[in-house]
């Protein structure tokens, strides 16, 4: 009978002595919670799902290794992160799930409280969502009279140090959703994670 093709990061049968550390760390997790954890321990507990039957510490360590923070690991470019041995499909899929997740709820909680009653809020929610971006993006926040969000979108995605601008079409666009303000954001690959932030009010 031909031999059954493999789909998962787990190729080879190893002896499952990681079992015991993958529980150890589960506990500590849930003890004392997730501060208690590196960035390398959260992040091969993050793979688990992917890489069932193998040890994810070397791998979490080397993607760490190579993008420097658990935030770059997981707004990493698909193909950067084929790079590094040893990640796969499955690998990909966990840890760009989990960067959809931390865009989702950033901007979840952005929509429920005032946009700009702190700049910190607001940063932190740009570096979620385009911070680790590999080409410039031109995006846009537009704001009720409470400033509150109405809509965030990307209006242009340019190459690695250029993203073109139209001022026609947001302002149109900002017709269209009687927005009464706007925060323009653009992100700088090449220096990353730099963003810029302007804000503008009209009537």
């Amino acid at each position: 009978m031909p031999a059954k093709p493999d789909t998962s990061d787990d190729e080879a049968s190893e002896t499952p002595h990681y079992h015991g550390h993958r529980e150890r760390l589960r506990e500590r997790f849930y003890a004392a919670g997730p501060d208690a954890l590196t960035d390398y321990e959260l992040l091969e507990m993050a793979l688990f799902a992917a890489i069932p039957r193998r040890d994810t510490k070397p791998l979490a360590k080397a993607l760490l290794k190579k993008f420097g923070s658990f935030a770059e690991v997981v707004h990493a470019p698909v193909a950067r992160l084929r790079e590094v041995e040893g990640v796969r499909d499955a690998s990909i899929n966990q840890i760009k799930l989990l960067a959809a997740a931390a865009g989702r709820i950033a901007k979840g909680e952005i929509r429920r409280n005032i946009a700009l009653s702190s700049w910190n809020d607001v940063i932190d929610y740009c570096r979620t969502g385009m911070a680790f971006a590999d080409k410039e993006q031109f995006r846009l926040w537009f704001l009720d009279k409470r400033n509150q969000l109405i809509a965030d979108e990307v209006q242009q995605t340019g190459t690695v140090d250029h993203t073109p601008v139209y001022p026609r079409e947001v302002i149109k666009r900002a017709l269209e959703l009687s927005a009464t303000a706007l925060i323009l954001v653009h992100n700088h690959p090449t220096t990353h994670p730099m963003i810029t932030l302007d804000h503008v009010q009209y009537r």
